[in-house]
């Protein structure tokens, strides 16, 4: 398979980039994003030698790369930001406007695409919910739903433990897993399905892409069993 991967640089983005590239089924990865994934611990892998960096400051416009953009099996989209302290407008441009102006331009190109997309768990479907963050997230998942993709995955994890030396861009948020570390384990075995990895993301998605999926959003419970 020819993977593209959007937000290969962060967290969750490095774990299915570290997947991809250990994958023999998988023989070519493009990162595309502002900063090259080559810079990462995963993208210093021995297997990164199939790994090609397509740096693209402006996310929002593909029109000079469309030539690179065609020929892949599957786009595995791990971009997100927090909506803490954004306005809804703000938010929704860099979640639902961002995302959209790149499915689209793939789905035109490569129509026979599997685009699996992180989004979160409690994402609200109906768009009407009191949680704005939700209700931008569940609008982003119908758009890509409708679209004319071969299949289209929404990933909705919970708590995600890095693995395998990711760690977290934000401080915010390396501080956060640090504090949460000593208790994954108590909450793996309590709470089993309330928890996934790096790791079992990229297999799931790298899972999608070969052989599909029961359904199009897939919880905590879907992801780990895939």
């Amino acid at each position: 398979m020819n993977i593209l991967i959007f937000g290969a640089t962060g967290m969750v983005g490095q774990g299915v980039l570290r997947e991809c590239l250990l994958d023999p089924g998988v023989s070519r990865v493009v990162a595309i994003g502002r900063s090259p994934a080559r810079d990462t611990p995963m993208g210093r892998l021995p297997e990164a030698t199939k790994l090609t960096d397509l740096i693209q400051d402006d996310l929002f416009d593909y029109a000079g790369i469309e030539d690179r953009l065609s020929g892949f099996d599957a786009c595995f989209f791990c971009l997100g930001v927090s909506a803490a302290g954004m306005s809804e407008a703000a938010y929704t441009r860099v979640t639902h406007d961002l995302t959209l102006a790149a499915a689209r331009t793939l789905a035109r190109l490569n129509p026979q695409m599997v685009f699996t997309y992180i989004t979160g768990r409690g994402t609200d479907s109906t768009e009407a919910g009191a949680l704005m963050w939700a209700r931008v997230k569940g609008r982003t998942e119908n758009a890509l739903l409708a679209l004319p993709f071969r299949a289209a995955y929404m990933f909705r994890p919970g708590a995600i433990e890095p693995l395998h030396g990711i760690t977290p861009k934000s401080r915010v948020y390396r501080l956060a897993y640090l504090l949460l570390m000593p208790v994954l384990p108590l909450v793996r075995l309590l709470w089993p399905q309330a928890l996934t990895t790096t790791e079992q993301v990229g297999k799931a998605m790298i899972a999608c892409a070969r052989t599909g999926a029961p359904r199009p959003v897939l919880e905590v419970a879907d992801i780990n069993a895939l």
